[in-house]
């Protein structure tokens, strides 16, 4: 294995690592099942994505077409749809039901079907850039999470948690130039494979998944202290008192 394939392996098994185990954090600490199943499918299509490259499998295995049905179903509904509403969470009080919960993924499934249909009918067998159609709709659900995570960054840095809002803004742009480059752009001096390509993509999205959760984490604390009463609630409840007595 050389460096690039080294790499791309320790890039992968960080991506892996961050989707179980953060994965795990959000349904044991916070019940959000949204989050929590979506970072560890992530973390399970890095797991079959990395089998496929370490093995040097071909595009017409079944590996392959597991890896397009997950890269489909989490660039489409579960990076873009599910991450936001299980965000809302602690953006705006959100409660999901399990009907919720079920459907979403639900669509998600069936979306990644249908794309990952559209992917082997339209790849480039060379790059394996997707269709123009698909690609520009992928990027148009990245643009409208982004337009979410920025005000989700926003939210945190009125809180006073700063660095977790600059973290955030950070990951997300990391992320929004991973999901302009995927089917428009390869890296100049990289290999058929795309091994440069994958090892920053795949980076990137680790970081995020951490990223998101400690940002998550810490809106979810600030929403739980207790809101301090102002002086004029507590002359009002002082004079309440003593009119009662």
């Amino acid at each position: 294995m050389d460096i690039r394939g080294a790499l791309f392996a320790l890039a992968d098994l960080f991506m892996v690592y961050a989707g179980f185990t953060y994965g795990w954090k959000f349904i044991r600490n916070y019940k959000n099942y949204l989050l929590g199943l979506e970072w560890i499918i992530v973390a399970t299509s890095g797991t079959n994505f990395l089998m496929y490259g370490l093995l040097g499998l071909r595009p017409d295995s079944t590996s392959f077409h597991i890896a397009i049905f997950f890269d489909a179903f989490s660039r489409s509904v579960g990076i873009t749809v599910i991450l936001v509403l299980g965000l809302m969470v602690v953006t705006h009080g959100y409660k999901p039901s399990r009907a919720v919960d079920i459907g979403v993924f639900a669509l998600a499934g069936l979306v990644g079907l249908g794309l990952t249909e559209y992917a082997l009918r339209t790849m480039d067998p060379a790059t394996h850039h997707v269709g123009l159609t698909g690609a520009l709709f992928l990027v148009a659900m990245n643009l409208l999470t982004t337009v979410f995570l920025l005000y989700f960054a926003a939210r945190l840095w009125n809180v006073g948690e700063r660095i977790q809002a600059v973290r955030v803004v950070i990951v997300t742009f990391m992320g929004f130039a991973v999901a302009v480059t995927y089917d428009f752009y390869d890296i100049p001096g990289d290999d058929a494979n795309r091994t440069l390509f994958y090892i920053a993509a795949l980076t990137t999205w680790g970081l995020q998944m951490i990223v998101y959760h400690n940002a998550y984490r810490a809106l979810h604390n600030h929403n739980r202290r207790p809101v301090p009463l102002s002086p004029l609630t507590i002359d009002q409840t002082v004079g309440q008192t003593h009119r009662s007595t």
